[in-house]
């Protein structure tokens, strides 16, 4: 299936997940955002939010600083 992942499209498996996604940017166990055709996905759905062809995803890391 395809995603449309910060604005760029990107091949998925069908039946993946936000956790699939984050480790396939080799984003996981970073803090980070994920929102899902406008709406926030919580940390504690990643493993259970599955993605459908064609949805719109953003992904925001934070970073550290001061």
């Amino acid at each position: 299936m395809q995603v449309n992942v910060n604005g760029d499209a990107m091949q998925l498996p069908e039946g993946a997940t936000v956790s699939i996604l984050i480790e396939h940017l080799a984003l996981s166990g970073k803090r980070l955002a994920v929102e899902v055709n406008e709406d926030i996905v919580p940390r504690s759905r990643h493993a259970e939010f599955q993605l459908n062809n064609g949805d719109r995803v953003e992904v925001v890391h934070a970073i550290g600083g001061g």
